[in-house]
Order: C-alpha cells, then sequence, then structure tokens
C-alpha cells in the first residue's frame, strides 16, 4: 500500500514538473552567442541558465509524446525513452533552488554528464520502439504522419540539448575537447574542406570492405568572399561529419549497385563535391552517377523507417553482439537533415532517375544568422496532432489523395535571450 502511493506521489510529482516547465518557450541561441560564451562566459553563468533551460527542453518533448497514438506509448522501448527524460528531470530540477557554489555546479557537471550516458541510446531505442508499433498492428496513415511529425522535433530537440550539455561539460567541466582549437563542442574556424575529405574516406573504407571497390572523390572549393583563403565557419565538426557521411555512404552504395546492374566493366564514377562559400550561404553540393531515386520514392527518404537496406536486429535480441547500426532504421537522412537544419541551415536532394542523385547542404557562412531551429511546445503544435486524424478521414475521401497540405506546425526560431 505505502510502495503503490510512493509511487503514485512520484508519477504526480513528475506529472506537475512536466507541466511547469512546458509552459516555457526554450530560449534559442546563434552561433555567435555560443562561441563568444565559450570565450569569455564562466561556470556559474552557464549554470544559471542551463538549470532553467535544459529542463524546459525536456519537458517540452515529454508533454509532446502524450499526443503520440495511446498504442505506440504502450510500446516497451518508448516507455523506457519516456522514463530516461523523467528521470533527467527530475535531476535537474533538483538544481532549482540551489546556491551556484563551486561544489553544486560541480554536482551539476556530473549529472550532465550521466544524463548523456543516459541518453547515449535513445535514437536506437525509439527506433525499436516503432518497429514494436509496426509489428503490434497496421499502422494507419494519420498514426503516420502524427509520429514522422514527433520525431523530427524529438530529435531537434535531442540535438539541442546534446550541444548545451557538452558546451557546459568542455567549457567548464574536465572533458577536454576533441582538439586545442575548438571551443568546447564548437570549433570556431572549421575547414569545410578537411571535414569534408574525412567523411569520404571513413565512407569509401566501409565501402571498399563490403564490396571491394568504391568511387573516388573530384573535390572543388570555391571561396567567392576571399578567393585566397581557405574556406571555414564557426561549425559543430561532428554535426557536418555526421551530414557527409550519410550522404557519401549513400552516394557510394547507389553508385556501386548501379555499376553493377548495368554490368559495367567501365571504372566507377567519381562523386562530385563543390563547396561554395558566399556572403551568406555556405553551399555543399555532392553529385553522384548512381542511377537516381524514381519520384514515386523521391518523397519517402526522408522518412523515419524507410530504408532500402535490410532490416537491422532487435535491441533485445540477444544473439546480436557489439553496437547496434543505424543502417536499416531509415534513419540516417532524416536525422542529417535535422543536424543541417539545426542552425538555420537545410538539405535538400534532387534526382534524375536512371542517371544519379544531387545533395545539397546548405549552412549559414555568417554567425549570427546561424541561429538554433527549435520546437516549440504550444497549441499550434497540438493542433497539428489533432488534426491529422480528421485530414486522413475526411481529405483522402475527398481528394483520393496521399500528399499533405497542412504546413508543420509549432517549430520556428524563438527570440534570443542572454545568459
Amino acid at each position: 500500500m505505502h510502495v503503490t502511493r510512493f509511487l503514485r506521489s512520484q508519477h504526480q510529482s513528475l506529472a506537475h514538473i512536466v507541466d511547469h516547465y512546458a509552459q516555457y518557450p526554450p530560449t534559442g541561441l546563434t552561433m555567435k552567442r555560443i562561441v563568444e560564451f565559450a570565450r569569455e562566459g564562466d561556470a556559474q553563468q552557464s549554470f544559471l541558465f542551463l538549470r532553467n533551460e535544459l529542463p524546459v527542453r525536456l519537458a517540452s518533448m515529454m508533454k509532446e509524446m502524450g499526443h503520440l497514438p495511446p498504442r505506440l506509448l504502450k510500446m516497451p522501448s518508448v516507455k523506457t525513452v519516456n522514463g530516461w527524460y523523467g528521470t533527467s528531470l527530475f535531476e535537474l530540477h533538483s538544481f532549482k533552488h540551489l546556491k551556484p557554489t563551486g561544489e553544486i555546479i560541480k554536482k551539476f557537471t556530473e549529472t550532465l554528464q550521466n544524463i548523456r550516458r543516459r541518453h547515449k541510446s535513445v535514437v536506437e531505442t525509439l527506433a525499436q520502439g516503432y518497429m514494436e508499433f509496426s509489428d503490434s498492428g497496421k499502422v494507419k496513415e494519420y498514426e503516420e504522419s502524427q509520429i514522422q511529425y514527433f520525431l523530427n522535433r524529438f530529435y531537434l530537440s535531442r540535438i539541442s540539448i546534446r550541444l548545451l550539455m557538452y558546451q557546459h561539460t568542455m567549457c567548464f567541466g574536465e572533458e577536454v575537447p576533441e582538439h586545442p582549437s575548438h571551443l568546447g563542442f564548437v570549433d570556431p574556424n572549421c575547414f569545410l574542406e578537411d571535414t569534408v575529405k574525412d567523411a569520404f574516406e571513413n565512407a569509401q573504407f566501409l565501402c571498399e570492405g563490403y564490396y571491394l571497390v568504391a568511387p573516388s572523390l573530384r573535390l572543388r572549393t570555391i571561396n567567392a568572399t576571399n578567393p585566397d583563403e581557405l574556406i571555414s565557419i564557426a561549425y559543430v565538426p561532428s554535426h557536418l561529419y555526421h551530414i557527409m557521411f550519410e550522404l557519401f555512404k549513400n552516394a557510394m552504395r547507389a553508385t556501386v549497385e548501379y555499376a553493377e546492374s548495368q554490368k559495367s566493366s567501365n571504372k566507377l564514377p567519381p562523386i562530385t563535391v563543390n563547396i561554395v562559400k558566399a556572403k551568406e550561404d555556405l553551399t555543399i553540393h555532392i553529385s553522384d552517377r548512381g542511377g537516381g531515386i524514381p519520384r514515386s520514392k523521391a518523397d519517402k527518404i526522408f522518412r523515419y523507417m524507410y530504408s532500402t537496406a535490410p532490416r537491422p536486429v532487435s535491441l533485445t535480441d540477444s544473439q546480436h553482439s557489439g553496437p547496434i547500426p543505424l543502417a536499416g532504421f531509415g534513419y540516417g537522412l532524416p536525422i542529417s537533415r535535422l543536424y543541417a537544419r539545426y542552425f538555420n541551415g537545410d538539405m535538400q536532394i534532387h534526382s534524375i532517375d536512371g542517371y544519379g542523385t544531387d545533395a545539397y547542404v546548405y549552412l549559414q557562412a555568417v554567425e549570427d544568422q546561424a541561429s538554433e531551429w527549435l520546437p516549440i511546445c504550444n497549441r499550434a503544435a497540438y493542433e497539428y496532432y489533432s488534426s491529422r486524424k480528421k485530414y486522413f478521414a475526411c481529405g483522402n475521401m475527398r481528394l483520393g489523395l496521399g500528399y499533405q497540405t497542412v504546413k508543420p506546425a509549432g517549430l520556428y526560431r524563438v527570440p534570443i535571450k542572454r545568459y
């Protein structure tokens, strides 16, 4: 009896905490502000900002998760992720009224490291939950629409949360940045050519290991603002690497398999990359001769769980050892696009069926224009979830069409506030 009451009180307490923080919008930052604070800020300022900001971002996604299909929320893996978020929110909330002494800040930094470790496999675990949901019964169209909308917002929020935590633990904790010139997780002078080549070489190594052959790279850089200088911007190197590695991996696989399907004995056509920096935009153009994508499939490439690779093993498969690959989950391109969009950029893919595919990655060249693109937990977002069921029940019967005309709501940049 006492245990039941305790668990019930804990649930009610968590619900109250979620409601409290979810009523506030997140505080968006620019890349310029992040770089400046890494140089001039201190641990106390970071603590005072993050002890409020991180709970807001966590609670917003927990609140929004409640609008997902009820059957999905009952899946074991989804419950696990929800539990991780609840535990992390409780831990952060415990610092709400504490004075920023050296000992408290040290404990807060350790808490952020523990939260990062706890959330390390969130992407794979939520993907497993999606698979459990699909296996438990037919997924309705409106449910699919709701889930795709939520996952874009959830993973975008996760990217932002991880960046803020890394900035604190690397700038004011004992964690060491990957390179001495980095300011926490950010490189104020990220040289694009180096990161692109690094991603290509690693993708090429994997391709050669699987197919015994891989296309070469043809790279050209154009600095339209300073022709004599190497192209660099303030950016998160790991984000850029993730984007490029995914695009190269897809381009190489398509190039090799298309050549095999054509029974071509010629040398594989290279993958061409153009990096162009102008006053406002930095554009990376990747072009392959991998046979392209038919229009019937083009609108699916950014859907979660859409993949032409074999379906991966279950996370609970006792016969599987080693890390769980993302390949086959269909998460590579959707999450890569979120990385590109996070700081006000974008990713677009255009294809010619029977020839090849062109991918365009757009990044902000100006630091104060590279602002966080964050999901907002508001009425417009909730209305989107409720409107999906009506749309597919009425709209498709009337129009006989499967495309959406409603623009995603509640996802926009928020006013910049200072620490």
